[in-house]
């Protein structure tokens, strides 16, 4: 229902602390009146960000070239999918997403107000939706250290451990080959999202390789800090020729 809560935990997105699961935080609201979305063709999910007035916001910074993350993902960790919406006037969004299956899924808002009590926060809200129909649940694919997309193989190095900051790299190869043609997406070589097989709980992982033209890889660093022990479900995407490219591995927190 319109602005009702789902969450009770703090959320975590490029910077801030916790893991995403609440409806609410620091006085911003996640609101929307679509709580079941239909099943098997594309979609959208409309939403506001109701501040500490109880008004739409309308003002967001710039956060990797865009004003607001979006991110769909099921209760099995299937289906991910990261859009960018288009806000109205009116401070209503519009996430456009692709045909979802059936099931519980959960929706992240990611942003920055750049203005009021909330002026240069991180902030991650979500609500739980469900897509009627005949869900049937994926089994989480077991831990590993590599995962192949479109004929990349991404591999992931780093010993985590929950609660605690640690480096960690992955490497991209082609046929056996480094990549080194990487070009950037949203200000960087690769948008590094995670999510806690279990409640969903979600993390944004900071990239730290710098910038040079198309001319990124084979190896990126990232600053790692993920809350949960646990399996996690990543999803890597990096863009070449053009086009983006979406790796997922599942990855033992200890």
């Amino acid at each position: 229902m319109p602005g009702m809560d789902d969450g009770s935990m703090p959320g975590m997105g490029h910077g801030s602390t916790g893991d995403g699961l609440a409806g609410a935080k620091d006085g911003y609201k996640l609101s929307s009146g679509a709580g079941e979305l239909t099943a098997g063709k594309d979609t959208a999910y409309p939403f506001t960000i109701n501040g500490p007035d109880g008004k739409p916001v309308t003002g967001f910074a710039v956060d990797q070239t865009k004003r607001m993350h979006f991110y769909a993902i099921r209760s099995d960790l299937t289906g991910f999918q990261h859009v960018h919406p288009a806000m109205a006037a009116d401070g209503t969004w519009t996430a456009d997403l692709a045909a979802l299956q059936p099931g519980s899924w959960r929706m992240f808002t990611s942003f920055t107000p750049d203005s009021g009590p909330g002026k240069g926060k991180d902030i991650v809200l979500s609500r739980a939706v469900t897509v009627p129909g005949d869900a049937k649940r994926t089994p989480l694919p077991a831990a590993a250290t590599s995962a192949e997309v479109d004929g990349y193989t991404v591999t992931v190095k780093g010993d985590l451990m929950a609660g605690m900051a640690h480096p960690m790299t992955v490497d991209i190869s082609k046929d056996g080959k480094p990549v080194t043609d990487l070009q950037p997406y949203l200000e960087t070589y690769a948008h590094l999202t995670a999510f806690h097989e279990g409640d969903q709980a979600f993390a944004h992982l900071h990239p730290q390789t710098k910038v040079n033209g198309d001319k990124g890889g084979p190896e990126l660093s990232f600053h790692t800090m993920l809350p949960k022990s646990g399996n996690w479900r990543l999803f890597l995407q990096f863009q070449t020729g053009g086009k983006l490219h979406t790796a997922a591995l599942t990855l033992r927190v200890s």
